[in-house]
């Protein structure tokens, strides 16, 4: 179901290209990243992606492997039996990925890769696929998963989307905002809504199928969900005051909202998508806001004011006391949990600095990953590795990425306008 639901996003979501492409700048490498060397695939006929590059550029920009550079390589094999096992071991070179592109007919082509173990002087993986010039990008991303996992033994993260919010601002004008989803290296971004009007806080379905978002196109904060295949989108929140930070649950029947319900204070509220009806979880004279949640739908975290600054706290969602996470820095706020929920990200800041933070549940302890001035809503890759936010470059605002480590840190950057609120789409068969 998964993949008919990705094709009707390909075919039917025909809203208009962004004109403008994410440019992924590596700010900080990886001492100890596994050398692999990338043979340039065999290519026959007339091949519209260059497939052996997407998957070098796949990943270098994982932090976890050094592509040797074309000029660089020792050897072009093309065939298994063409590789000296020998040559690769005394270079150091861990891993040999070599392939073939092939037009079997007008629009179609196959793919063949193999990886090759150099260590163990044999072949550890070896697939055919067959696509379409709309598809062969995403395939290419697919290969940079499997290599990435049988390397690795994590699942790769290459293969998905992202969404983010874009504001042009030109002289005499209104700003132009635009809600927009890319592949993860910025390719083949598609505009999901265009207003004259913030856009905000735009939130995946866990099943990659929906975004929620927060518009101001009628003058007040409204959330509405809108389906990337058939275009159609509902408002969901209605009431008078801030509705805001709309939150999935895991098992996509609720979203955790920010609602002040009028002139109060927002608190958080859980709205079932099916009956509508409205619950509110927290009832304090703080601001209550930003929620997320665990992965087991059991609880969530959110942002509170409650002690007098800014800090995250926790709740059941069956009710109970909330209990205050980060304690560290004036400023806590906008928290994501990590997939395995062993982690937490969040914006930590003391002054005018504001920076990402990662903090481990089990035991408190937390490190600062980022070392902007402004940096802000984190957003974990659905395999836990990468962390990408929003940030200042000069006077524009750029989307980066971190390690959940710290080690490795890259900026993905528009050639026009500003780039904010960034969200980490699920894997792609994560729907049924």
């Amino acid at each position: 179901m998964k993949k008919i639901l990705l094709a009707l996003f390909v075919q039917l979501f025909i809203l208009q290209s962004a004109s403008a492409v994410l440019r992924i700048e590596i700010t900080k490498g990886v001492e100890g990243a596994a050398p692999i060397a990338i043979i340039p695939f065999v290519v026959k006929g007339n091949i519209p992606v260059n497939v052996s590059d997407v998957v070098t550029s796949d990943l270098q920009r994982s932090g976890k492997f050094a592509p040797l550079e074309k000029q660089k390589l020792l050897a072009t094999p093309t065939t298994p039996e063409q590789v000296n096992y020998k040559l690769w071991r005394v270079a150091g070179v861990d891993h040999v990925v070599i392939g073939e592109v092939s037009e079997v007919s007008p629009g179609q082509y196959d793919t063949v890769f193999r990886l090759l173990d150099v260590f163990k002087g044999k072949q550890v993986l070896g697939y055919q696929f067959r696509d379409t010039a709309k598809t062969l990008r995403s395939r290419a991303h697919e290969i940079s998963d499997l290599i990435y996992e049988k390397i690795t033994g994590q699942k790769g993260a290459f293969d998905t989307y992202i969404a983010y919010i874009t504001v042009e601002r030109k002289v005499g004008m209104q700003p132009r905002y635009k809600l927009q989803v890319a592949d993860t290296d910025g390719y083949n971004p598609q505009t999901v809504l265009t207003s004259s009007q913030p856009i905000m806080s735009p939130s995946w379905s866990p099943d990659g199928t929906r975004l929620a978002y927060v518009s101001f196109e009628d003058k007040r904060s409204e959330i509405y969900i809108q389906n990337l295949a058939t275009r159609q989108r509902e408002k969901i929140a209605l009431s008078r005051g801030i509705n805001g930070s709309p939150a999935w649950s895991p098992d996509g029947t609720q979203l955790a909202i920010a609602m002040s319900k009028g002139s109060g204070n927002p608190d958080i509220y859980l709205l079932s998508l099916a009956s509508r009806k409205l619950t509110q979880l927290t009832r304090n004279w703080g601001i209550d806001t930003e929620p997320a949640w665990m992965p087991d739908g059991k609880s969530l975290v959110f942002t509170s004011s409650r002690s007098g600054k800014p800090k995250i706290y926790r709740k059941s969602v069956s009710g109970g006391q909330a209990k205050r996470l980060t304690f560290e820095g004036d400023y806590n706020a906008n928290a994501q949990i990590s997939p395995n929920g062993e982690s937490m990200a969040f914006v930590n800041g003391s002054g005018n600095v504001f920076r990402i933070a990662i903090m481990d549940l089990a035991t408190g302890y937390t490190q600062v990953l980022t070392d902007g001035k402004l940096d802000e809503s984190p957003s974990f890759a659905p395999n836990g590795s990468m962390i990408l936010y929003a940030t200042q470059d000069g006077q524009r605002g750029v989307l980066a990425a971190v390690s959940s480590d710290g080690r490795f840190k890259q900026k993905l950057v528009l050639s026009e306008g500003d780039v904010r609120e960034p969200t980490w789409a699920p894997f792609k068969n994560n729907a049924h």
